[in-house]
C-alpha cells in the first residue's frame, strides 16, 4: 500500500492575473446563475434547472487548472462546470429554452449539456451515470498515448452508487488520467449526511482503499481549490494516474429551482447563514481588493460586462426558433417506423 499523502499542499505563490481570472470565472458563474434564477418565474424556460449559487469556487478553480484540450464531465447541477470549461453561453441559454440553437439542439434542456469545442463532453440527471462514461474517456486518451485528462464532477452522493466503486477501482487498476472531483454540498435533495453515510467519513479518504491519492480542500475558496486541482491535474497529466479531490461546499438555493427553501425544514436557517458568510465570490473580492489587486472600479466594470453578455445571451435564446417536429427522431439510436 502507498503512503498516504499529506493532508495540505504546501503554500504556493498564484501571480496577480491568475487570481483574477479565478475571481472573474467564479464572478461569472454566480452572475449568470442569479439572472437564470430571476427570469425563471417568466415561465418561458420550460426545464428544470439546477443552480450552482454557493459552489462556483470549485468549477471556477479545478476548470482554471485545465488545458482546453482536457475533458470534463459534469451532473444535473452543471451550469458551473460548463461555463468555467468555456462552453457557448449563448447555445447553453438557448438550450435552457428548449431552441434549435440550444448546445443539444433543444431537446436536453439544462441537464444535458454539452460542448465538444470547448471538451465539455455533457452532463445528464442520473446520480453517478457520468463517473464510468468520464473513465472509458480517460481510458480511451491512456490507449491512444495521448497528452490530456479528463475531470468527472459529482456530488457526495455519487460515492454511495456501486459504480462510483466500480469505476475508481478501474481507474486506479489502469492507471487512468482522471481526476475524481467530489462536491460535498451535505445535502442529497433533501437528504442530510447523517442518514445516508456513517457518521465520521471522509470521502477523500475512501481514495487510499482503492489504492489512489486523495485530498479534501475548501471548497468556498477558489484559491485553494485551483492548488489542489492543479496537484491532482499536473499528477495525471505526468503519468501519475487518477485521484479524488473533495470539496466542502454548499447550495443556497433549492435542490431544483430558482427559490430559497429553508422554511420547508430539512436545513435550518442558521446552518444556511453559516455557509452564506463563506460566500466564494465575496471572500475572493474582500481578499484581492485588501491586497490591492483589485480595485471598485475595476470590479464594478467586470460585473457589468458579465451582466450585460447574460442579458444578451437571454434575448438571443428568446429570438431562436423552436425545433421542427420533424427532428424529433434524428440524433437518437433508434427512430421508429411506421
Amino acid at each position: 500500500m502507498r503512503p498516504s499523502p499529506p493532508e495540505k499542499l504546501p503554500p504556493e505563490t498564484l501571480s496577480p492575473a491568475l487570481r483574477l481570472d479565478l475571481y472573474g470565472r467564479t464572478l461569472r458563474v454566480r452572475i449568470v446563475e442569479e439572472v437564470i434564477a430571476g427570469a425563471y418565474a417568466e415561465q418561458e424556460m420550460r426545464c428544470p434547472v439546477h443552480l450552482s449559487i454557493g459552489q462556483e469556487a470549485v468549477a471556477a478553480g479545478v476548470c482554471a487548472a485545465l488545458a482546453k484540450t482536457d475533458l470534463i464531465m459534469s451532473t444535473h447541477r452543471s451550469h458551473g462546470h460548463y461555463l468555467a470549461k468555456g462552453g457557448n453561453l449563448k447555445a447553453m441559454m438557448a438550450e435552457i429554452y428548449g431552441k434549435a440553437a440550444g448546445c443539444a439542439q433543444g431537446k436536453g434542456g439544462s441537464m444535458h449539456l454539452v460542448d465538444l469545442a470547448s471538451g465539455y463532453l455533457g452532463s445528464t440527471p442520473i446520480v453517478g451515470a457520468t463517473i464510468p462514461i468520464a473513465v472509458g474517456a480517460a481510458f480511451g486518451i491512456l490507449l491512444r498515448e495521448e497528452k490530456r485528462l479528463v475531470v468527472v464532477f459529482l456530488g457526495e452522493g455519487a460515492t454511495e452508487e456501486g459504480v462510483f466503486s466500480e469505476s475508481v477501482n478501474f481507474a486506479a487498476l489502469k492507471n487512468l488520467p482522471i481526476v475524481f472531483v467530489c462536491e460535498n454540498n451535505l445535502y442529497s435533495v433533501y437528504s442530510p449526511l447523517s442518514v445516508r453515510q456513517p457518521e465520521g467519513r471522509r470521502i477523500h479518504k475512501l481514495a487510499e482503499s482503492y489504492g489512489l491519492e486523495g485530498r479534501h480542500g475548501d471548497g468556498n475558496d477558489v484559491e485553494e481549490v485551483h492548488r489542489i486541482a492543479r496537484w491532482a491535474v499536473d499528477k495525471a497529466r505526468q503519468g501519475g494516474g487518477p485521484s479524488l479531490l473533495e470539496f466542502a461546499t454548499y447550495r443556497w438555493l433549492e435542490h431544483c429551482g430558482p427559490n430559497y427553501d429553508n422554511h420547508i425544514g430539512y436545513r435550518t436557517e442558521a446552518e444556511f447563514q453559516k455557509w452564506k458568510a463563506a460566500d466564494p465570490v465575496e471572500r475572493m473580492r474582500k481578499r484581492l481588493m485588501g491586497e490591492k489587486i483589485l480595485t471598485a472600479s475595476a470590479d464594478e466594470a467586470m460585473r457589468l460586462e458579465i451582466d450585460q453578455e447574460i442579458k444578451s445571451a437571454i434575448a438571443y435564446a428568446k429570438d431562436c426558433p423552436f425545433p421542427e417536429a420533424s427532428t424529433l427522431q434524428e440524433h437518437v439510436y433508434s427512430a421508429a417506423h411506421a
